[in-house]
């Protein structure tokens, strides 16, 4: 054996057994801990909703359209209508985060998860969205790969919720790689809904496609904005709509 393969393997050897303890420490102190502890670890993780946001940069989405997204979600979050919102649930918080997609193997988060628990957060998070860049290459518009990655995005959130939202929104329709209804089906089953925001620059019935084939689960709805123009208002609608709740029209 050369001695940079011993080297190699002494490093590995290391890091699994510095992992090992780690890992049984973690266990031991979980163990310790007394059930009003464990209860109030769980109240610090429980949030009204977790919600992902997915924000199409496929190739119809030019650089100033991008922006007017990300400017616009930020100018919604700024909006005292969403901080009260937020305010008005048991725990006064929810969790978000934001995920670029475009073609079928294009998909990434661009803003981890958030914890949102009032007007200062908000704005925190607003600040976060003015200096997202794009990520991602451009490429076609795979909406249901795109669900596919924002459910497990949700499916893997340290919070506990009952109430798990996709949010996409997209000018186009699926023309690449999985049905988004299949992918549709299977989140709602999942007690997961998906609410859409058809933008109609390129579709001018695009909203009849989401109600079709995108949006669904409990209480799914979707919201129109006739160009990106149009998308500030028409996002900071549907994110008071779905923090709010079931009923709220």
């Amino acid at each position: 054996m050369t001695d940079f393969s011993k080297c190699r393997r002494w490093v590995f050897q290391t890091y699994w057994r510095l992992f090992v303890v780690t890992a049984a420490i973690l266990v031991a102190l979980t163990a310790t801990l007394t059930p009003d502890q464990k209860q109030a670890q769980a109240k610090e993780l429980s949030v009204d909703m977790t919600l992902v946001f997915a924000v199409d940069v496929s190739y119809s989405v030019d650089e100033t359209e991008f922006r007017l997204q990300m400017d616009g979600l930020a100018l919604a979050f700024q909006h005292p209508a969403v901080h009260r919102a937020i305010m008005s649930g048991p725990h006064q918080r929810i969790a978000v985060a934001v995920t670029q997609w475009s073609g079928e193997n294009r998909q990434i988060v661009g803003v981890p998860w958030k914890i949102i628990d009032g007007r200062k957060a908000a704005q925190r998070f607003a600040s976060l969205l003015t200096r997202e860049p794009r990520r991602i290459a451009e490429g076609g518009t795979a909406t249901g790969a795109a669900m596919r990655h924002a459910g497990a995005l949700l499916l893997s959130a340290p919070f506990q919720t009952f109430r798990r939202v996709i949010d996409i929104s997209s000018d186009g329709r699926n023309n690449r790689g999985i049905w988004p209804e299949n992918i549709r089906d299977q989140l709602a089953a999942r007690n997961i809904t998906i609410n859409g925001l058809a933008i109609l620059n390129e579709w001018p019935t695009l909203e009849n496609y989401f109600e079709s084939k995108v949006i669904g689960g409990p209480y799914h709805f979707v919201i129109v904005a006739n160009d990106y123009q149009a998308y500030t208002e028409a996002i900071r609608q549907k994110l008071i709509k779905e923090i709010a709740g079931p009923g709220i029209s």
